[in-house]
């Protein structure tokens, strides 16, 4: 499959480019979800100051892959997705391992999506209307309705998820704007020792690195850009800083406004979004700025959903060649969402679990294999883009990869020390 390696194919000429805007949103909302309420739990045990500090590093090692396979992905023809990638850089095993890990990770994330979106739908309509809904039937609800705006592209991803984005930023200002304003030094910077935080960190990495999951959007960007890398690295940088300023923000909110010490307890009911709005309430949170929060991540679970079944779409799609007719968009349509949904519908309490898994195998196809790629190419061929930054700077992020994913495994099997257990 080395041929399919371009020099000068011409590319094809879309109907319309898209904006940097439309691609920061996409790039954003796809990394940011409910997901980043867990973040204030998992690092916990480091607090503010060190868990920024290590959210930087996380930050840049996303990134820089992110940018690898950027690199990769601009030296075949528009539309190539990750199979076609792997099999001509990686050969048949990359193909098989790198697919494996891209197809398990995006269908647990679909699920878990579809799990966290079915609550949202049940606790909306009971609260609002008062009408009582199975989790089974709204998470059939959620995944039809969403799935309708993938099968339609792109562009129509574009555009919803720029309104969720506009949302969310305004839902998280608003319910974040009170809680920073009474956040507290004492409280953000409790004088924790180097030593006290670092074995808490090996927990905190690995979580780290999925929130910064946004390199499952760099095949469609590439391809809805036409294949102008300028455009998809301006997209990358601008969401990624959108998403790491979010984060910073969040976490300010939370460990200025509640004391470590609280945190144990926290831990012990679940650690999930509703357990740290109860210390929230304990701590003065009023109910505007609860409904705030609730609306912010009914937005981000809907935005991150839309984020990674466009990658499993177009993913699916490159692998068993299906075209873009209506023919070839149901069948494709078909195997993206009736597995996802099924789980939906017949394990609809599963968002925590398939959270957990998927961090075992994210830094597989988000981290490594985009590294390998990269180099792979580069022995091919030195023409084109090159991420800057040489053989060091592949070092950092494929060591980064490798350790979050020893952390990863470590900690599923209850082999690093964990605060407040």
């Amino acid at each position: 499959m080395s041929e399919a390696i371009i020099g000068s194919i011409p590319a094809e000429k879309p109907e319309q480019e898209g904006s940097i805007l439309g691609g920061t949103v996409i790039v954003a909302g796809t990394a940011i979800g409910a997901g980043m309420f867990s973040l204030p739990v998992a690092t916990s045990g480091m607090w503010f100051g060190y868990s920024i500090i290590l959210m930087l590093l996380t930050w840049y090692c996303m990134y820089s892959s992110a940018l690898y396979l950027l690199e990769t992905n601009l030296r075949f023809p528009r539309g190539a997705s990750f199979d076609t990638m792997a099999q001509a850089t990686m050969g048949n095993v990359g193909r098989i391992i790198n697919g494996a890990s891209v197809a398990f990770l995006c269908y647990i994330l679909t699920y878990a999506y579809i799990s966290g979106g079915s609550s949202i739908i049940t606790y909306s309509l009971q609260s609002v209307a008062g009408i009582s809904l199975t989790a089974g039937k709204a998470s059939l609800i959620f995944a039809v309705v969403l799935s309708v705006i993938v099968v339609a592209g792109t562009r129509a991803v574009d555009r919803v998820t720029t309104v969720l984005m506009g949302g969310m930023i305004i839902t998280f200002l608003g319910s974040s704007g009170g809680l920073i304003s009474e956040a507290q030094p004492a409280k953000l910077f409790p004088g924790l020792s180097l030593a006290e935080a670092i074995p808490y960190s090996l927990v905190a990495l690995s979580f780290l690195a999925v929130s910064f999951g946004m390199q499952t959007a760099v095949p469609s960007l590439t391809k809805y850009y036409n294949r102008d890398g300028s455009k998809v690295r301006n997209a990358l940088l601008w969401g990624s800083l959108l998403t790491l300023g979010i984060y910073v923000f969040w976490q300010i909110a939370i460990f200025g406004n509640i004391d470590r010490s609280e945190f144990p307890a926290i831990i012990s009911v679940g650690g999930n979004i509703g357990s740290i709005m109860g210390a929230l309430a304990d701590n003065g949170l009023d109910l505007k700025v609860s409904s705030l929060l609730q609306l912010f991540s009914n937005m981000a679970v809907a935005s991150s959903f839309l984020g990674v079944a466009l990658c499993l779409y177009d993913y699916l799609s490159d692998l068993f060649g299906f075209g873009e007719d209506l023919s070839g968009r149901l069948k494709t349509a078909a195997i993206t969402f009736v597995p996802p949904t099924l789980l939906g519908v017949l394990l609809p309490n599963g968002f925590i679990t398939a959270i957990g898994f998927a961090g075992l195998v994210m830094v597989i196809f988000c981290v490594l294999s985009p590294v390998l790629m990269a180099w792979i190419g580069r022995q091919k061929s030195d023409e084109g883009y090159q991420v800057p930054g040489g053989l060091p700077r592949m070092g950092l992020v494929l060591a980064f990869g490798l350790l979050s994913m020893t952390l990863a495994g470590m900690d599923a099997f209850g082999l690093l020390p964990a605060f407040g257990k």
